[in-house]
């Protein structure tokens, strides 16, 4: 299927951002091992070593609950569960060592192909596996034994991080190692969560079948009740639950993503709507239109920037009569973040302005959720171009793809209003549909 060239370079010039701020940036990826059994993996891996091409580094977890039930069923052992964890006997221990080693070979060697797409296809990449993870026996709860079923007590991190150091991608599976020489049974979701905690991992990705119908974000304590929501299919609550503990162990950022879906960890990660569900501690953040209440919130977070003159100074009583122009954020019951679009529905155009961010929650990509929102409006009218006035950001207005205009390129009755004397610098953004 041919892509239509201004499709193409619109979403290659949106991916741009995206590529650019993950790069260095550590990712846990955790696979379902129902991915390889339904015919999925092959494009999955062929991303995944895309991610790795562009400086990502990425650690693969895996899990093997599909194989391991069809190996304990062709041995003839039944397969428990006690409070939807797998009792492993040591009579079924040696069927979950090979389910386990069998597709982690699967998987390795499907992303030693490295990305089919690159000028060299075929150079590969280099895939590293070891006894990173050192398990304990969860034992006796409740008066059941769960014998050889383990739990993470901790990881080599350091040993990790050089792997990733060394421009490798780390997979990792769901058995670990006691420092006795025994091997446990482990829940591959439980080894992606310690895995990036220990790796203060920017992202978490879940990629799994059954996570339809829920939401495009939510908030920590939203995924841990619908973790408890019996409708829901348990693949599905396992992994909410999963999202949420991550959250809690440090991990500002759990995705969980369709993995049936083509190209669909692509488009979560280097698209604005995404294609999953985020889960994070920032959905406590709102962002919302502004309203009167709101003008000694705004004014004391832009008070300092106008101080510095890196923002135009206005009073109160001006912002009482364009607070109808300004969207905030809110976290708390405080205005942290704070932005304004004034329309030129005449010229097609729109100022952004008085765009802030307090101090304290900077790093968060707040200022690009305040960008985003006035594009979206300014499209939604039928603007077809975003200008912004400034004299201490053009290097972030550059990098998030304003270009360079003249004071001529404004408005009639803006450039009216232009001071020389502060001798703001004017950029300018098309709006693309």
């Amino acid at each position: 299927m041919q892509i239509e060239a201004g499709q193409f370079v619109h979403g290659f010039r949106q991916a741009g951002g995206y590529i650019h701020r993950h790069r260095g940036r550590t990712f846990v990826l955790a696979v379902e091992d129902e991915t390889l059994e339904a015919g999925g993996f092959d494009a999955l891996a062929q991303d995944i070593a895309l991610l790795h091409a562009l400086g990502i580094r990425v650690v693969v977890v895996h899990g093997a609950r599909s194989r391991i039930d069809r190996e304990l069923a062709e041995a003839g052992i039944e397969s428990r569960f006690v409070g939807g964890v797998r009792v492993t006997t040591a009579e079924a221990l040696e069927r979950v060592r090979r389910a386990a080693m069998s597709v982690h070979v699967d998987i390795q060697a499907r992303l030693s192909s490295g990305p089919a797409t690159t000028p060299s296809p075929g150079a590969g990449v280099r895939v590293v596996s070891g006894n990173f993870v050192t398990a304990r026996p969860l034992g006796v709860i409740d008066g059941v034994d769960f014998a050889f079923t383990g739990q993470v007590r901790r990881l080599d991190t350091a040993a990790l991080e050089a792997q990733l150091a060394g421009d490798g991608i780390v997979l990792l599976s769901n058995l670990g190692f006691s420092p006795t020489g025994e091997v446990f049974n482990l829940a591959a979701e439980d080894v992606a969560v310690a895995t990036a905690g220990a790796l203060n991992a920017d992202k978490l990705i879940f990629l799994a079948h059954g996570l339809e119908g829920l939401a495009a974000d939510m908030a920590p304590g939203e995924a841990r009740e619908r973790a408890a929501d019996a409708t829901l299919p348990a693949v599905t609550r396992r992994h909410l639950a999963s999202a949420a503990a991550a959250t809690e162990a440090g991990v500002r950022r759990v995705h969980l993503v369709r993995a049936a879906v083509d190209g669909a960890l692509l488009l979560e990660l280097f698209t604005r709507d995404g294609a999953g569900t985020l889960v994070t501690a920032e959905a406590y953040d709102t962002l919302r239109p502004a309203t009167i209440e709101d003008v000694g919130g705004i004014l004391a977070l832009i008070a300092p920037l106008e101080a510095e003159g890196a923002l135009v100074r206005r009073s109160r009583e001006q912002l009482e009569l364009e607070v109808e122009r300004f969207r905030v954020i809110e976290r708390d019951g405080a205005v942290i973040g704070c932005v304004a679009l004034f329309p030129f529905p005449g010229e097609g155009v729109a100022e952004m302005a008085a765009l802030a961010v307090h101090p304290d929650y900077r790093g968060a990509r707040r200022g690009e959720r305040l960008l985003e929102r006035v594009e979206q409006e300014a499209r939604e009218a039928g603007l077809e171009r975003l200008f912004v006035l400034t004299t201490r950001a053009e290097h972030w207005f550059v990098e998030h793809g304003f270009a360079p205009a003249e004071v001529d390129s404004l408005p009639v009755a803006r450039r009216e209003l232009y001071n020389y004397r502060r001798n703001s610098k004017v950029f300018v953004k098309p709006l693309v549909p």
